[in-house]
């Protein structure tokens, strides 16, 4: 059976004091009123039965998520109770689907993320679940088009068509993963007709991943069979708090996709964007006469140019005059003012903030 599974578990610190250590930005309305994970939340429900929709997220978090989304039966909520990055999260997801479906495949897609035209991520989601229950060592990945030379991105390079029947995406063999590169390489990369972006986005079978964990991560292996074994069961909690510590704090991509054989990439064609900061609201949300970006119910701006206003508090007035490229981010107990081009040191800010011991504010 197939199965989607949202990864939910980032803080989001490069939008505080929006985003707060127990109010991740995938639970923000920004979005005409809705979040994040409710609008990945509705590019799945199309094509993925409700019951099949398991959202992996941080202890802290659950809650808010059953919350954002009433109708996922409460199981569905898999709270981690420690931060190990992608592969930890992955292999307990797929740890707990292979208990009850050996068979199961797993589309992972991420809560934080932008995608418009909804229907192109359906379609790719189709074929590459298609791809996969019909050849179920492979591990599929989805590249997007690359749009600019962007250095914050990693690359996948693809290889030759592979062939898949029924299938109307094109779709890659993988000949390598690239981090990050530096304007040069990414030029390069943006020329060469090549190179996907990265998305984070992946399809596989539980059983595949988990042997590809145990191959190229041994140490999770014990670990996540403990885990498998307790779940559903009395020792559940406890064996999952003291287990899931046990696994090592890394990516997929390092753990896996860059050693594994049998990995291949769909192109996803649409509009791609991690919403992981202030600028990047210029991306989804139009600008007024004098290129200010304003997210709040109430608002007056006088003589401003080029900047970015957003609050939750649609009954707060947000009063602003003659600024020009700054943030202002206001929520109940705490604002930030500062230029749009110092947003990116937000984390320094955050970590001055827990030096001086307020960190009920972070």
């Amino acid at each position: 059976m197939n199965y989607a599974v949202v990864m939910a578990g980032g803080t989001g610190k490069r939008l505080w004091p929006l985003s707060r250590q127990k109010r991740p930005k995938q639970v923000l309305k920004l979005l005409d009123g809705q979040t994040l994970l409710r609008r990945c939340f509705e590019r799945l429900s199309p094509i993925f039965d409700i019951r099949n929709i398991i959202v992996l997220t941080n202890t802290g978090y659950a809650d808010l998520v059953r919350e954002n989304l009433p109708e996922l039966p409460f199981d569905n909520v898999i709270a981690e109770p420690a931060v190990r990055d992608t592969a930890g999260a992955i292999g307990l997801a797929a740890s707990v689907l292979a208990k009850y479906d050996q068979d199961s495949t797993m589309a992972i897609v991420t809560a934080d993320q932008i995608i418009e035209p909804a229907e192109s991520l359906q379609q790719v989601l189709k074929d590459a679940l298609n791809f996969v229950n019909n050849n179920p060592d492979d591990l599929v990945t989805f590249g997007i088009q690359p749009t600019f030379a962007g250095t914050q991105l990693g690359y996948i390079k693809c290889g030759s068509v592979q062939k898949c029947r029924d299938c109307e995406s094109t779709i890659y063999s993988v000949e390598a993963f690239k981090e990050k590169p530096n304007e040069k390489t990414a030029n390069e990369y943006l020329k060469s007709g090549r190179y996907l972006w990265n998305s984070g986005m992946f399809v596989w079978k539980a059983k595949t991943i988990l042997a590809n964990l145990e191959k190229f991560l041994p140490e999770a292996t014990e670990p996540l069979r403990k885990i498998q074994r307790a779940w559903d069961t009395p020792d559940q909690k406890q064996i999952l708090r003291e287990c899931f510590l046990k696994l090592p704090k890394i990516s997929i991509d390092y753990a896996v996709m860059e050693k594994a054989e049998n990995v291949y990439a769909i192109k996803l064609n649409c509009r791609w964007l991690d919403m992981g900061s202030f600028a990047a609201l210029a991306d989804i949300i139009s600008s007024d006469k004098d290129n200010n970006i304003v997210v709040a119910g109430t608002s007056e701006l006088l003589d401003c140019k080029n900047s970015i206003i957003v609050t939750e508090e649609q009954g707060h007035l947000i009063a602003v005059l003659g600024l020009e490229n700054i943030v202002v981010a206001h929520s109940p107990d705490a604002t930030l003012v500062c230029p749009v081009n110092e947003a990116h040191r937000l984390k320094e800010l955050l970590d001055l903030i827990k030096q001086h011991g307020k960190e009920n504010f972070l």
